[in-house]
Parts: structure tokens; C-alpha cells; sequence
């Protein structure tokens, strides 16, 4: 159960995080099309697989719903999270893509599916169970998960979940427009690189 409540932002927060997601998903699904088609192909012409990664992520509530991603990782590999798993099943094509967050593109349909913001705690794996603990006691489910956020641009990863879910917290606490911008620009500015492997 929820013990910490967030607090309430402004009566324009909500509507104006949801057009400024809805206008920068279909902003990339429009303008990026052909960035789509050119890494697609060039995953599936130097790896076998599939170019799009399909897995199941928590998100709003405690909801499970399937996060999208271009693959980055050899087919075959482990269904953990990514800080649990070898650098050695990264592609030479996946590390570019993880370099330049470029591998985050196809969320954009999560974004238009409601699943996802673009500012918000990263949505973990449903076996991840003490994330989701600390997580839960510190009602950071009460907002959508995000492909950026406030413990991502200051490198904090899911292998230290309780540090991790702290910073998600004052995300929740202080989230408004003017930081969820901030947060963007700070991650296409280069803030953050993502979950470490081994």
C-alpha cells in the first residue's frame, strides 16, 4: 500500500504535460519517420531479430502495459533488467543507439498510447520487486512513467533501487511544466546515459 502522498500540482499541470507529450510523440512519429526506417534496418542488417524490443514495464499505478524500444541487446538475452545484464549482449549498433538515447524513439507509442510520459520515473520489470516496494511506500506510482526523469539526468540507475526511488519521490513532490522542461533539455543536452550493465 501507499504510504506517501504526492502533492498536488497546479490545475494546469495534467492537461499541459499531456499536450506537451501528445505534441512531441506525433512530432517524432511525422518528422523521425525516416530515422525509424534507417535504424531498423540497420539493427536488423548487422544482428538477428527483430528491430523492436518488446518488453513489460510497471507503470501509472502499478499497471503493466509492453514498453517499446529499438533492440540494442543480442537476441537470446536474458529477461532482466538492464544493470543485470552482460555489456557483452550489447550490438556494435546497440551501444550507438544507447549512446545517443536514440533506442527511446519507438516510445513515442507509448506516449500516444497514454502508458508513458516524456518526463517520469523509468518504468522497471515486474521482477524488479524491491524497486517496485520502495517505489510504492514513497507513492511514486501515483504518476506515468516517464523515458526521462529527475534521477536519470543525474545518472541514478534501478541497481541502487532505494536511492533511485528517493530522487523519483521529489520528482513527484516538485513536478511542474517548467521542470518537466527542464529535465527534457537536460537529457538532449546529453544528462544521463541511461542503465549501467556489466
Amino acid at each position: 500500500m501507499t504510504t506517501t502522498q504526492s502533492t498536488t500540482p497546479s490545475l494546469f499541470y495534467r492537461p499541459g504535460k499531456r499536450l506537451l507529450d501528445l505534441g512531441a510523440a506525433l512530432a517524432i512519429v511525422i518528422f523521425l519517420w525516416w530515422l525509424f526506417i534507417l535504424v531498423a534496418l540497420a539493427i536488423k542488417l548487422t544482428s538477428k531479430g527483430p528491430a523492436i524490443f518488446a518488453q513489460k514495464r510497471i507503470g501509472q499505478h502499478r499497471r503493466v502495459f509492453t514498453c517499446f524500444k529499438f533492440r540494442t541487446m543480442e537476441t537470446g538475452t536474458a529477461n532482466v533488467a538492464t544493470h543485470e545484464a552482460s555489456r557483452a549482449s550489447i550490438t556494435g549498433i546497440g551501444a550507438f543507439l544507447r549512446k545517443t538515447k536514440l533506442d527511446e524513439l519507438p516510445q513515442a507509442l507509448n506516449i500516444l498510447r497514454g502508458e508513458m510520459s516524456l518526463v517520469g520515473p523509468r518504468p522497471c520489470l515486474p521482477v524488479q520487486e524491491e524497486l517496485i516496494a520502495e517505489r510504492d511506500q514513497r507513492g511514486v506510482y501515483n504518476v506515468p512513467a516517464g523515458i526521462t526523469g529527475l534521477a536519470q539526468v543525474q545518472g541514478i540507475d534501478m541497481s541502487d533501487p532505494q536511492r533511485l526511488a528517493i530522487e523519483d519521490a521529489k520528482y513527484v513532490e516538485n513536478r511542474s511544466l517548467c521542470l518537466d522542461l527542464k529535465l527534457i533539455l537536460r537529457t538532449a543536452t546529453g544528462g544521463g546515459q541511461g542503465d549501467k550493465v556489466l
